[in-house]
């Protein structure tokens, strides 16, 4: 697996479908805002170890997005958290879907994300205009629910073990499991072979 960060790579060698080695090679510091000499050596391993550790987690818990029961109904309803209501995160709204959609693809960043950075790939997913005032509301419900982190003294967020999990349980669910069987649920339109669909039949038999 090869991840290319401006001038950095991240490399991961597999053998026998294990990871055998993760390795990041930072060739320029000024990809990552550090100043090249060799006084910063120890910032850059520090650098080198976090990156390697935000793609294994990001590969483990993308095998492991299951949400508890009660962790869902938090989700599917409005809550109060640190005082301030906070509205829910509807499974198949459509602003929703789009949200975490687009969320799961800056969760590599270093820096994190801002406003402005997500809210584009946001209004391409769900096809209409998207504000940056609903950006704020919407950026503010995750941080509240636990989704992200907003870093200190930035306007720079990433995402929590746990917001991982949402994204991920939310996406793969809805993208390779309702949408592509979708017409299972639907009337018989046509002959062709549906396997969902012939096993649902035999379950209402």
């Amino acid at each position: 697996l090869h991840v290319a960060y401006k001038h950095s790579p991240v490399n991961q060698y597999f053998k026998a479908q294990h990871a055998l080695r993760t390795e990041t090679t930072i060739n320029n510091p000024n990809d990552f805002y550090v100043n090249k000499g060799i006084a910063n050596l120890s910032h850059l391993r520090d650098l080198g170890h976090q990156v390697n550790r935000k793609l294994l987690e990001v590969e483990r818990v993308s095998q492991q997005c299951v949400l508890t029961q009660d962790a869902l109904d938090r989700l599917q309803s409005p809550t109060v958290e640190a005082g301030q209501r906070v509205s829910a995160l509807r499974f198949g709204d459509p602003r929703v879907m789009a949200l975490l959609q687009a969320l799961a693809g800056f969760t590599h960043l270093p820096r994190g994300f801002r406003n402005r950075d997500l809210r584009p790939q946001i209004e391409a997913l769900l096809g209409r205009p998207y504000t940056r005032t609903q950006m704020t509301y919407d950026l503010r419900r995750l941080r509240l629910k636990g989704v992200i982190h907003r870093i200190p003294q930035t306007h720079r967020y990433t995402a929590t073990t746990y917001g991982l999990k949402v994204a991920f349980f939310y996406s793969k669910l809805y993208l390779r499991i309702l949408r592509p069987q979708w017409n299972a649920l639907l009337p018989k339109s046509d002959h062709l072979p549906r396997p969902l669909r012939t096993a649902l039949d035999q379950l209402d038999a």
